[in-house]
């Protein structure tokens, strides 16, 4: 089916078909978490595995990114690619007419979180340092994380959803009043998420006038005079609209594939072409249900004294000192009691059950996370075997970085609302900066979208 522009072109967002599971699926085994979350926990793919089994699911048209580095990628991406369609053949897979679908989602830690799914056009996103499109990344892309991606969705027939874009709306004029109609909407899933996921409603958006409204008021927070006075800058041609906040990886790698897509179409098959679109979820940084968490690290295959000493080293410019305790609770209350240092960083670690803070007095970046990753940049450069992973979560933290061999480093979350001013006047954040929610709080894979012009 066509893809629809909204009331107003200049937005980037199209209303597209998409493809859902037919009535008589588990949704509970039909639905699971991104596939880049728990890369260092591979029991949770584990029991994944275990509760799918072969049943029709999305675990099997994703890459869980903990097998990326696996003997059997190749066979991995090919049976993807058979799966997706196997899923659009036998039925499994029902389309609906074009449609926006608006979600709620309740987790552990909050009562409801609510978004948009529909699509962006990839001409209006770019992820290049310095660029400022209208949908632009909010951290550092690293480009070596890109290859193996881009390879998975250029032999895909099928697009899941996983990225999460922010907008910037104070006043809840999007998202926020189609919760006052939800009897005026057709409901297309309601049901609980399996390893903790918590709960999901989904209702389908596709009444003209509903749909005009939507437009209006993404086209008023997108309007060049209200941008500039909202953050004080003149840039009328540099509006931010979407902010990703989560997928940026994801969301790049649906970037390069359309640009290698398009280099082989004529300037009229581009226009309407499903590479050039991608499906994403649409929030509000405003949303009681947007919590920012910190992503933490953990360095794994190294000497923990030896990254140590490193560290002190390399900040010892910047009037860095080193204080060890005996237990997590009390490097907590020393940093829960260091917050009257405003200007210094504070950044715990564990290792071998020890626990400790580093303190730098001089710092050189606005954000922790940058002073803690410029290090860890610089140390992984000159330690090949040295791994590193981004974490969710202080307990898993904890539990890895106690391991021999492993060490933890813990992070404060960043300020929400913060988010699009940094973004317009400072450009983007470090990589991993921050993270919507923890682990089992990401979004799970449930429509579908076609991102080729094939049958079969």
């Amino acid at each position: 089916m066509e893809e629809i522009v909204l009331h107003d072109k200049n937005l980037g967002v199209r209303l597209c078909s998409m493809l859902m599971p037919k009535t008589d699926i588990d949704m509970k085994i039909w639905s699971v978490v991104a596939c880049d979350q728990y890369t260092s926990e591979p029991e949770y793919w584990f029991k994944v595995n275990k509760i799918v089994g072969d049943n029709p699911s999305t675990l099997h048209l994703i890459f869980p990114e903990v097998y990326l580095e696996t003997d059997d990628s190749q066979k991995r991406i090919e049976d993807i690619s058979k799966c997706m369609k196997n899923y659009i053949n036998t039925g499994i897979l029902v389309a609906c007419n074009p449609c926006i679908i608006l979600v709620d989602r309740e987790t552990t830690r909050t009562k409801s979180r609510k978004g948009l799914v529909l699509a962006i056009d990839l001409e209006e996103y770019d992820y290049a340092k310095g660029s400022k499109p209208l949908i632009r990344a909010t951290e550092s892309t690293v480009i070596d994380r890109l290859p193996p991606r881009i390879k998975i969705r250029e032999n895909a027939t099928l697009e899941l959803p996983h990225a999460m874009l922010l907008i910037d709306d104070p006043g809840k004029t999007v998202i926020e009043p189609l919760t006052k109609i939800l009897d005026s909407f057709e409901k297309v899933y309601d049901f609980e998420l399996m390893q903790s996921g918590g709960h999901i409603k989904g209702y389908k958006i596709n009444a003209p006038d509903i749909l005009d409204n939507i437009s209006k008021a993404l086209g008023k927070l997108a309007n060049p005079q209200t941008f500039a006075d909202k953050y004080g800058t003149d840039a009328e041609k540099n509006v931010l609209l979407f902010a990703v906040g989560d997928g940026n990886h994801s969301l790049a790698s649906a970037k390069c594939h359309w640009e290698n897509v398009k280099k082989d179409l004529s300037s009229d098959e581009t226009k309407n072409h499903p590479a050039r679109f991608a499906l994403v979820e649409v929030v509000n940084v405003h949303d009681e249900g947007i919590i920012f968490e910190p992503i933490h690290r953990v360095l794994f295959a190294i000497d923990p004294d030896t990254v140590l000493k490193s560290m002190m080293q390399y900040f010892e410019e910047l009037d860095a000192t080193l204080v060890k305790f005996n237990s997590v609770d009390d490097m907590k209350d020393k940093l829960c009691g260091s917050t009257k240092d405003k200007d210094y960083h504070h950044i715990g670690f564990v290792e071998n059950n020890t626990f400790g803070i580093i303190t730098i007095k001089k710092p050189k970046y606005n954000l922790e996370v940058a002073t803690l990753q410029s290090f860890l940049d610089d140390f992984t450069k000159k330690h090949q075997n040295a791994k590193i992973d981004y974490i969710h979560g202080e307990d898993v933290v904890t539990k890895l970085g106690s391991k021999g061999g492993n060490i933890g480093f813990y992070l404060p979350a960043m300020k929400k609302h913060d988010l699009f001013k940094t973004i317009i006047l400072d450009g983007v954040l470090p990589r991993k900066t921050f993270s919507m929610g923890e682990a089992e709080e990401k979004r799970f894979y449930l429509e579908c979208r076609k991102i080729t012009k094939d049958q079969f």
